[in-house]
């Protein structure tokens, strides 16, 4: 049976740990505040005491960490206590936090210098796709890499291999871009609806099946008519990922109005005190920035 590592346990990283042991994997964890991954222990985990002990004979290793310069550290910056200090070679990492391509190149360059190889295969689909096992895992690196990781990463979702080292992480900013510019036009059009006088979960429940249905409008729509903004992926982390994708769009020479305007947008809700909400609450965020008015006619 393969021996997995999975080096974070946050909001991601605990629901994934859970499917891998459901599956019957023999998994090994760790997490920078010990009693996140503590409590993966009664489900079957095996609780490490630093990155380094973690990673001791797996096979293959699992990253979700929050970005990064946090995936730099954990694997290279933390001297003896670094996961590379505890890889053996033939190992396979797959680093499945949202980075920036060029991260996720680098990190594979140094990786390989120890006989290492890596897959960077973010995901998209929240914390309901991961304690699902349903994840999009969309992967980048070397085909046969991949295909030893399938097994796996099946037990989180459905993976998809989308090119070289960095690819998986141009299609994460991809599916950002899509995701964040959709919020915005969800949380717009819902705002309208009730300026206007008309029931707002009314109007989500009549776009429905058209034209404008998307998961954005099904999930998000949902928590932004009932007003439940609590964290499932932190808005943030939203702004974070939309940074990362103008960064990366400027270094190819691609000019990206629509993700710049909505990246603006996000920052304005962090600067309202809102960084710590889903990402749905920039409905708040866009909800406070109208005029007084009476709603309806």
């Amino acid at each position: 049976m393969t021996q997995i590592c999975l080096l974070g346990c946050g909001l991601m990283g605990a629901p994934m740990s859970r499917r891998l042991l459901a599956a019957g994997f023999p998994l090994r964890v760790w997490n920078r505040s010990r009693h996140k991954a503590e409590a993966l222990a009664p489900f079957g985990a095996v609780v490490a005491d630093t990155p380094a002990q973690a990673v001791q004979g797996a096979d293959l290793v699992i990253t979700m960490l929050e970005h990064g310069g946090v995936v730099e550290e954990v694997l290279f910056g933390l001297g003896a206590e670094a996961a590379s200090a505890g890889l053996r070679p033939g190992a396979l990492v797959v680093d499945m936090s949202s980075i920036l391509p060029e991260q996720a190149q680098a990190h594979a360059q140094r990786l390989a210098a120890i006989g290492v190889q890596a897959l960077d295969a973010p995901v998209s689909g929240g914390t309901l796709g991961a304690e699902a096992g349903t994840l999009a895992i969309m992967a980048g690196g070397e085909a046969a890499d991949f295909e030893r990781a399938v097994p796996v990463l099946q037990a989180m979702g459905r993976p998809v291999h989308v090119g070289p080292h960095g690819a998986g992480q141009l299609a994460k900013l991809a599916n950002q871009m899509i995701v964040g510019i959709t919020i915005g036009a969800v949380a717009e059009a819902l705002l309208l609806a009730e300026r206007g006088g008309a029931d707002p979960a009314k109007v989500r429940e009549a776009l429905r099946g058209g034209f404008a249905e998307s998961r954005i409008l099904e999930v998000h729509g949902q928590r932004m008519v009932e007003g439940d903004f609590a964290k499932r992926a932190a808005l943030a982390i939203q702004l974070k990922d939309m940074r990362n994708a103008l960064h990366t769009s400027a270094g190819l020479g691609l000019d990206a109005p629509i993700t710049a305007c909505l990246s603006d947008l996000y920052e304005n809700a962090v600067q309202q005190g809102l960084a710590e909400l889903d990402q749905a609450g920039l409905y708040q965020a866009l909800k406070a920035r109208q005029a007084p008015g009476t709603p309806g006619r």
